[in-house]
């Protein structure tokens, strides 16, 4: 990283008396710093308001001050208290966030009613049109991209790379082998709340009623937000399709309320590898 020229350590006189420079000498320093910076690549980090995401921001600004770009994709359908979660990363962070939305669609809900589809094998069109496609607009080729994978994600990163191997790649909470649970002390510790999920127990900050989700999340749902599940439940059987495909095609109406433990569920992310997390959940029915 190029330092700026005002933070360089200056030479120490040998006498008594100070050094004398040009009156523009440190100007044309730093912005010749400044300059070279430009020609850099950006250092797009990509904020999802989940605690791992927000450590990786604020290392990556260590480590590249201001080259670092950090985006949200604003799907619609996260928990209203994401937008205050937000504000305190961006006092933290002491940056703002760049917030992203597809031009397409309004949220989750309106892709799954549009579209007449909600999950498969080939993946969920909720984040393909709400994350993927607005994340592909945003980026460029040079970019050196960061998520937030965390020490216990090191085998999900290198499949990544191997899938995207035109992406530059870094993951400094592997580097730094800092787990999911280190980051959300983290996050604690700088005096900012865990976003609200995460309180009420979600092992991810995803959209509320994630199709994504087993079976022990959506009894969970049921739980935590009865509303949201009875619409998931008339969706369901408006579209003859079913968030559990796996579970022999049971619908949501049907699901005996005690089936499932959420906790003992693989931990599902709206990222660019959520289609391998979302096979781990499947077979656990």
């Amino acid at each position: 990283m190029i330092e700026r020229a005002e933070n360089m350590p200056q030479p120490k006189p040998s006498g008594g008396s100070a050094p004398r420079f040009e009156s523009g000498h440190s100007d044309r320093a730093a912005t010749s710093a400044a300059t070279l910076a430009a020609t850099q690549p950006r250092v797009l980090v990509w904020f999802s308001c989940g605690a791992a995401s927000a450590v990786a921001t604020k290392l990556a600004l260590s480590k590249y001050s201001s080259r670092v770009v950090i985006a949200y994709c604003d799907t619609g359908s996260e928990h209203p208290d994401n937008q205050r979660f937000l504000v305190d990363c961006e006092k933290w962070f002491d940056v703002p966030v760049v917030r992203l939305k597809s031009q397409r669609y309004r949220d989750t809900w309106n892709v799954w009613e549009s579209r007449r589809f909600l999950v498969g094998p080939e993946g969920a069109l909720c984040t393909t049109e709400l994350k993927k496609m607005v994340r592909f607009a945003f980026q460029r080729a040079a970019d050196i991209q960061i998520f937030g994978y965390t020490a216990e994600e090191r085998a999900l990163a290198e499949r990544f790379c191997t899938l995207n191997f035109d992406v530059r790649l870094e993951t400094p909470l592997i580097d730094a082998r800092l787990t999911k649970a280190d980051c959300l002390a983290i996050v604690e510790r700088a005096g900012i709340e865990l976003p609200a999920m995460y309180r009420l127990g979600y092992r991810s900050n995803n959209c509320v009623g994630c199709v994504k989700g087993g079976i022990g999340y959506w009894n969970k749902i049921r739980r935590d937000f009865p509303e949201i599940f009875a619409r998931m439940a008339t969706l369901e059987r408006k579209l003859g399709r079913t968030v559990l495909p796996a579970a022999r095609g049971t619908y949501l109406d049907e699901l005996d309320p005690l089936r499932g433990n959420h906790a003992d569920e693989p931990t599902f992310e709206c990222s660019l590898l959520c289609y391998m997390a979302e096979q781990d959940v499947r077979k656990r029915v």
